[in-house]
């Protein structure tokens, strides 16, 4: 038998023990309410205790999930970051064209050696004759150049190549075309000077022409008309036209030295300037 007073500090012991089970179960109200659980009432020690027992559970679901979730959250951390797409290529831009390899220069050739100018003054070596007719001024003015050539013909022969008849030869052409036939090539020409006068220009030309025909070794044949003076102021007049040669030159071709195969004096030679050789010949002209 227990005694009296024991049991009665028992029965108002016991309903002391409530309140610590509600405080428990307050705890895990509070857990379970962080779960998402709902509990609508609490009555008694047994509805504590199934509290306890349900919170207590959907507490360890809830646990179960916060643990998933960090797992997720950890893996996710824990995975390697994707490798990102590498950018499509783009297509190479054409290349430059490169630029040609410059060929090393070719050696320059070897320049040809100049040729020598022609000299201030020259004289051709010839054969004078004067002419045996006085219509024959024509054959005895190309014999006469024919001589530097190294071609001795009579007279009376190229009289009748030239076309020759008492009133002469007719021009600078036929003495060309002879000149020509005897020596074998066309190392003659003509030029005229038609007007009544020669032009600086022909005067010029004339210059050049005696200079270069001269040192090719060939005696000039020149058709002239009227008077000229020469350079110590003798005058000579053929108003009828003749044919004499030119077979030397000085000062650079500004003089020329004139062998006349119908001048009596001397050799028949004398020098005029080019300026008045050229006007002399005007409207007619020379073989070159």
């Amino acid at each position: 038998m227990i005694p009296l007073h024991i049991r009665k500090q028992s029965r108002h012991a016991a309903p002391s023990r409530l309140p610590r089970v509600a405080i428990v179960s307050t705890g895990f109200l509070a857990a379970a309410a962080t779960a998402g659980i709902m509990l609508s009432q609490i009555d008694g020690p047994q509805v504590a205790n199934a509290s306890s027992t349900i919170t207590a559970s959907n507490l360890g679901r809830a646990n179960d999930s916060v643990a998933s979730q960090t797992q997720v959250r950890t893996a996710v951390q824990a995975a390697p970051p994707t490798q990102a797409q590498a950018p499509t290529p783009k297509a190479p831009t054409k290349a430059p064209a490169q630029a040609p390899t410059p060929k090393a220069p070719t050696q320059a050739p070897t320049p040809s050696p100049p040729t020598p100018s022609a000299p201030p003054s020259k004289v051709l070596d010839y054969t004078f004759q004067l002419q045996t007719t006085y219509y024959y001024c024509g054959p005895a003015a190309t014999r006469i150049a024919l001589t530097a050539s190294g071609h001795t013909l009579s007279q009376d022969e190229l009289a009748r190549q030239l076309h020759t008849t008492t009133s002469g030869t007719d021009s600078a052409n036929d003495t060309t075309r002879v000149l020509n036939n005897v020596i074998g090539r066309n190392a003659y020409q003509t030029r005229e000077i038609p007007g009544p006068s020669a032009t600086p220009a022909q005067m010029d030309q004339l210059q050049a022409d005696v200079v270069r025909t001269i040192n090719d070794g060939r005696v000039i044949v020149a058709n002239i008309v009227h008077s000229v003076t020469d350079t110590v102021g003798v005058r000579h007049t053929y108003d009828g036209g003749h044919f004499l040669t030119i077979a030397g030159y000085k000062d650079d071709g500004r003089t020329v030295k004139v062998a006349d195969n119908a001048n009596p004096n001397g050799d028949g030679t004398y020098w005029v300037t080019t300026i008045d050789m050229a006007n002399w010949m005007a409207t007619h002209g020379y073989s070159y």
